[in-house]
């Protein structure tokens, strides 16, 4: 399930992008209202998360032009203005929930889910066609990359898109030595500006994964270099 983030703290956008990410969801992310309409006319989300207070096109304004244009994607405002004349602007204006910050993320995530549901969407990392998915083997793990399902010896887990992308880069390039730059690169694109502590999370997040399913696999640290994946042969089944 695609998010459109618009949020214009470079923090919080941060850390919501990184904790929506986590919990399986496909994040697009932007810092002001201009760009939010620039990536709804590239790209068609399943919701939007809007912040109210924007710089060069205020949230309200871009929940005007988006009804306007008639697109009836679900949105949430985000936003510190809290009274009740605030809330009834803003779902006036077109917003399907109002979210006060400061706000819980599993409330966030409760917000989300009852959006998805109303709007009769799938909830993330699900309900995809796996006919013609690719399913990577590398020793003792099972990978599909379209259902970010992984499979070990103790079960199955699901992983969200970043680590499926990640893993998915180790499972075809098996045994051999991957540096930092190369991961960044293929994960996070060539012009993402992540920081390198980002990996390092995620090679965290895959190695409690693979010690979940009792793998015997292992993400080997090479000093100086980056990361290898050690423990068997990779192939597609």
């Amino acid at each position: 399930m695609k998010l459109l983030l618009v949020e214009d703290d470079e923090t919080l956008n941060r850390n919501l992008t990184f904790f929506l990410e986590k919990e399986g969801y496909q994040v697009d992310s932007c810092l002001n209202g201009e760009d939010a309409l620039y990536y709804l006319q590239e790209g068609s989300p399943d919701l939007i998360l809007l912040d109210r207070m924007l710089p060069l096109l205020d949230g309200m304004e871009v929940l005007k032009k988006i009804r306007q244009a008639q697109n009836r994607t679900p949105v949430l405002m985000l936003t510190a203005l809290g009274t009740l004349a605030d809330k009834v602007d803003g779902l006036d204006a077109g917003a399907d929930d109002y979210l006060v910050k400061p706000f819980a993320m599993e409330e966030l995530l409760a917000r989300i889910r009852s959006l998805c549901r109303r709007s009769g969407l799938a909830p993330a990392d699900s309900a995809y066609d796996t006919e013609d998915a690719l399913t990577l083997h590398y020793g003792d793990l099972w990978l599909n990359p379209r259902l970010h399902e992984l499979k070990g010896p103790s079960g199955t887990v699901t992983l969200s898109n970043r680590e499926s992308s990640l893993l998915q880069y180790f499972l075809q390039n098996g045994g051999q030595a991957l540096s930092r730059g190369q991961l960044l690169i293929k994960v996070w694109g060539p012009d993402s500006e992540v920081e390198e502590g980002n990996l390092d999370n995620y090679i965290f997040f895959l190695r409690r994964r693979l010690k979940s399913l009792k793998s015997r696999l292992r993400i080997a640290t090479l000093r100086g270099v980056g990361y290898r994946l050690e423990g068997g042969d990779s192939h597609v089944v």
